[in-house]
């Protein structure tokens, strides 16, 4: 069965260049095409697609907003956001509405083409091959003071030290080298993380280790 996927960005040439490369694909399909959030919306609810790849600037509804709607209504469709990464709080505010990850626009179609695969499949982008290195800048930058929120509670320490190291943008593998853990046991460990903190993925895992004050940020 092949992803269906709805394209959002207000730049005809962008969501060309993606539909041409999509097009040529067997397991990658586009139903649909928004030039704004509001349309992303409605085709959102109208298709029912996997995943909309979200620009974040657009006229009228952003891609904020739209994906904020499109994650509460329909949760089993995912978003990725389109960013330059110019700006802190469109992409905090992005994560924070329920995106799977980052897109930047100066990427190969190729990846971006990969990157939609791996949140159809129920990832987050949190691959160094994909946006590892992006996600390692965000966390490291100061957050809005009104995004702070108090650590998180119920978790045990060992959960702590877990979501600390995926805050900052640890693989699985990584994180059970350095707690001298088995992979399997570190898997265990963020499967109980997301459920004790009602995140919807690895990517709001991140969010709440920054929010939380778990990751250390450079001066």
């Amino acid at each position: 069965m092949s992803v269906r996927v709805v394209l959002a960005d207000d730049q005809p040439l962008v969501r060309a260049a993606l539909r041409m490369v999509i097009t040529g694909t067997m397991d990658v399909e586009v139903v649909g095409e928004a030039a704004n959030g509001a349309e992303a919306v409605r085709l959102t609810r109208e298709l029912a697609p996997d995943v909309v790849v979200m620009d974040i600037r657009m006229p009228g509804m952003d891609g904020i907003a739209a994906t904020r709607l499109i994650t509460a209504e329909t949760p089993h469709t995912r978003v990725v956001v389109l960013t330059t990464f110019d700006d802190d709080d469109s992409v905090y505010g992005a994560l924070h509405a329920g995106a799977s990850g980052f897109l930047v626009k100066d990427m190969a179609l190729d990846d971006i083409l990969a990157a939609v695969r791996v949140v159809a499949a129920g990832d987050a982008l949190i691959a160094p091959s994909v946006t590892g290195r992006l996600i390692k800048e965000f966390v490291g930058r100061p957050a809005p003071s009104s995004h702070r929120r108090p650590e998180p509670l119920g978790i045990t320490d060992r959960e702590r030290e877990v979501l600390t190291l995926v805050g900052g943008g640890l693989s699985n593998t990584e994180i059970a080298e350095r707690l001298c853990i088995s992979v399997a046991t570190a898997k265990t460990y963020l499967t109980r993380l997301l459920a004790k903190l009602d995140a919807r993925d690895r990517v709001q895992l991140v969010i709440l280790a920054y929010e939380a004050g778990l990751v250390s940020v450079p001066p």
